[in-house]
């Protein structure tokens, strides 16, 4: 199984650990694209960990997690939900120049106004439910120091994670100390030996650089950095490529635009309006009669909204 899910637990001390291993559906997500090496890598990065921390959602549903830049780069999307099946894009400034060394505050952060934002959207919410939003500080020199720092603030979890991704692997680490217990008194029990294994384990995990992560297998990197502790495995799952787009979502999107929008880009497009998914690439076509259809089916369903619902 080469694209990869790996769950364990240390036996001795309340920290649990994942490894993801992505390879055929990094590609996949890909395909359609051709960023520059800098976003690549980013885009990778933030896609693993994605998976990462999706996979402990305790609901059918996503989890998004959205970059919106005032550098270069303008916008990066990576989406993972319950069953990991995982997407992902980016999207430039028309005048995009990106060197090769980049950073992630270059890319993202070059005047001070981006956000970041990690969305919990449940398949089945109730009526007016909406997701859940979490802004994150881009405070950090890197993604994985972001989130760390997100989840300590947000969510009284210390979080360690280590990200890598090239335009053919993108592999991660993540550690979490699990919710401490708890006495009668209601005061959680934190023993020094607990701190000094979180603080071990961390230490070891700094260890990982870039190039090994790239180069090397998760099993292999694994052993080479947790080989004398008791672990317990659980069974492996695969993240798969899969993109939920469909004609009936993007005419809901044209709806929302107003047809006076869609009308002119139907005229500058010469009567055959191309939407195209930013996630697989593919193309949705409408001429006039299917611009026309989308908002008569729209002004039909407001007159009978009207009709059920009367205002006087």
């Amino acid at each position: 199984m080469k694209d990869r899910l790996q769950k364990f637990l240390f036996e001795h001390a309340a920290i649990r650990g994942e490894w993801v291993d992505l390879t055929k559906a990094w590609k996949q997500v890909q395909a359609n694209h051709a960023y520059p090496p800098p976003v690549t890598h980013l885009l990778g990065e933030m896609l693993s960990a994605a998976v990462l921390l999706a996979s402990n959602i305790k609901f059918s549903g996503s989890l998004i997690m959205q970059i919106q830049g005032d550098g270069p780069v303008r916008l990066l999307v990576a989406e993972c939900d319950s069953g990991l099946n995982i997407r992902a894009t980016a999207k430039l400034a028309d005048d995009a120049v990106i060197a090769d060394d980049a950073t992630f505050h270059d890319l993202v952060y070059a005047n001070g106004q981006s956000r970041f934002v990690i969305t919990l959207d449940m398949n089945d919410k109730a009526p007016g439910q909406l997701p859940y939003q979490g802004i994150v500080s881009l405070d950090g020199e890197s993604l994985a120091e972001v989130i760390e720092n997100y989840m300590q603030q947000s969510e009284q979890l210390n979080t360690c994670i280590r990200l890598a991704a090239d335009s053919t692997v993108s592999r991660g680490l993540l550690l979490q100390k699990l919710p401490e217990k708890t006495g009668e008194d209601g005061l959680s029990r934190k023993t020094e030996e607990e701190t000094s294994i979180w603080e071990h384990l961390v230490a070891l995990s700094s260890t990982l650089k870039r190039e090994e992560m790239l180069s090397t297998d998760i099993d292999t990197l694994h052993h080479r950095l947790f080989w004398e502790e008791d672990i317990q495995f659980f069974e492996p799952q695969q993240p798969v490529f899969y993109c939920s787009c469909s004609r009936q979502k993007v005419e809901d999107t044209l709806r929302m635009l107003g047809k006076t929008e869609v009308d002119a880009a139907l005229e500058e497009q010469e009567g055959n309006l191309a939407v195209r998914c930013d996630f697989c690439g593919k193309a949705f076509h409408f001429d006039k009669v299917d611009i026309t259809q989308i908002f008569a089916e729209n002004t039909t369903t407001n007159l009978s909204a009207n009709t059920l619902n009367p205002t006087h």
